[in-house]
């Protein structure tokens, strides 16, 4: 993405006091009339926060959840985009929603932006806004990056590298994702001058993509017999630890964050190649049956209680002003221990991934499982 990354993160770190929240024009009539449909990512949602918007809306609301974003993409064109009012995905693959006409532009003078970090804004636009009509209202952003057992993986956090994965000292204690393995892979690869073309370039056309794809692929196959398995779900990739002995993973940072919840003794770095981010947030399908409803969930989110017990429920950053303030220290220590400046200015954000990539994405990630 174009904007610039180190503003957004200062953004988050530094946003504080907390806004008067103004009034908007909401049918509230018509919104509590009907349950307002929630399609998110497993663990976005917990009864406490459900019963909370319903508490200061008046709005029930049921929380349906999804795992990957393919798993979405592919529930709303089964659909034609119903079934649900309001969506998660994140922002780079926004542009192949409209692709489908599976989505509606936001009406953004019905949202407290307000109550939103200006850097979240201001960032969401590539991918969010399309045409100059604004689909996306950000939620939240994260990384994927590497996470470690302390006692089982000798790790130098100074020096760490995607590299650092296919140690052989691991032996098969590696869990990843197949597609963002790759990603991973082909940003070592690139470090070391080994890729055709920039990594950059797999995602503007199928001639650089391919040929960078090949490199990555074989080097991923040679280092395959690590695997302890490979995750899809943020429950797979807790549970590569927790019960299947993996020892080191590219992960999310929600996985590291739990498992240390737990009382687990892992850490979560980023290697000096850039950890994968991404940002997501609330969308409307074309055929929503309740959008008003939609709007009054997304100034809801737009508090800094809300924020906050979003935060808690899943590691992730939200982007709620004020939401940091009221954050438990154990819950901000993990992101002090987690990045450093150096890191947050070095995150390496999803390109805009269209349709055509997605499908060679898949093609290369089938191959790799199945090698």
């Amino acid at each position: 993405m174009s904007f610039t990354r180190r503003r957004f993160l200062k953004g988050t770190l530094a946003a504080g006091a907390v806004a008067t929240v103004p009034s908007f024009y909401i049918n509230k009539v018509l919104a509590q009339e009907q349950t307002l449909r929630i399609y998110a990512w497993a663990g976005y949602f917990t009864d406490e926060m459900l019963a909370d918007f319903t508490e200061k809306t008046g709005i029930r609301a049921t929380f349906t959840p999804y795992g990957t974003n393919d798993e979405l993409m592919n529930s709303l064109r089964a659909t034609d985009g119903t079934g649900f009012d309001v969506i998660m995905p994140t922002v780079d693959r926004v542009p192949g929603y409209l692709d489908y006409d599976l989505v509606q532009p936001l009406d953004e003078s019905r949202i407290n932006w307000s109550g939103a970090l200006d850097s979240a804004i201001e960032g969401s636009r590539v991918g969010g806004v399309v045409d100059g009509k604004r689909y996306f209202a950000p939620s939240d952003w994260g990384t994927e990056a590497i996470t470690w057992h302390r006692r089982y993986a000798d790790i130098d956090r100074a020096n760490l590298s995607y590299a650092d994965l296919w140690n052989p000292e691991h032996g098969q204690g590696v869990t990843v994702r197949g597609h963002s393995a790759l990603v991973g892979i082909g940003l070592w690869l690139e470090r070391e001058g080994r890729l055709p073309y920039p990594l950059l370039d797999s995602y503007r056309s199928e001639e650089a993509m391919r040929a960078n794809f090949d490199v990555i692929l074989e080097e991923a196959v040679k280092h395959k017999q690590m695997l302890v398995q490979f995750w899809n779900t943020e429950n797979e990739a807790q549970a590569a630890f927790r019960t299947n002995g993996a020892v080191i993973g590219q992960t999310w940072d929600s996985t590291a964050f739990r498992l240390q919840q737990e009382g687990e003794d892992i850490a979560y770095g980023a290697p000096k190649e850039g950890a994968l981010a991404w940002m997501e947030g609330f969308v409307i399908p074309k055929n929503a049956q309740n959008p008003d409803a939609v709007y009054e969930l997304i100034n809801w989110y737009y508090t800094p209680e809300a924020g906050a017990m979003f935060v808690k429920a899943t590691g992730y950053n939200s982007t709620s002003k004020g939401a940091t303030e009221l954050l438990p220290e154990e819950t901000r220590q993990f992101f002090t221990d987690s990045y450093t400046d150096e890191d947050l200015a070095n995150l390496w954000w999803w390109p805009i991934q269209e349709p055509w990539y997605v499908a060679l994405r898949n093609e290369y990630q089938d191959r790799y499982l199945s090698a």
